[in-house]
């Protein structure tokens, strides 16, 4: 797996997680299934970000993704 793609993979399992987050703190349980996503999304994140000499800016993110949705598209 190349570090572009480790990278969207990481930060589309964060966000998907927010709603499973909230969710179980209304509901007054443990988040524990987003707790274990985070963690997985975040672990993505790190490798990529070691991965890639330079690491990433904020401002090259969507262009990465954009990149990554049509390498695998197409």
């Amino acid at each position: 797996m190349d570090p572009d793609l480790s990278l969207i993979i990481g930060l589309i399992l964060i966000i998907l997680s927010i709603p499973s987050i909230m969710a179980a703190f209304s509901e007054g349980h443990a988040p524990r299934v987003a707790s274990v996503v985070i963690i997985a999304g975040g672990a993505l994140i790190v490798w990529a970000m070691t991965s890639k000499p330079g690491g990433y800016s904020l401002l090259e993110i969507p262009d990465i993704f954009m990149q990554v949705v049509a390498r695998y598209l197409t």
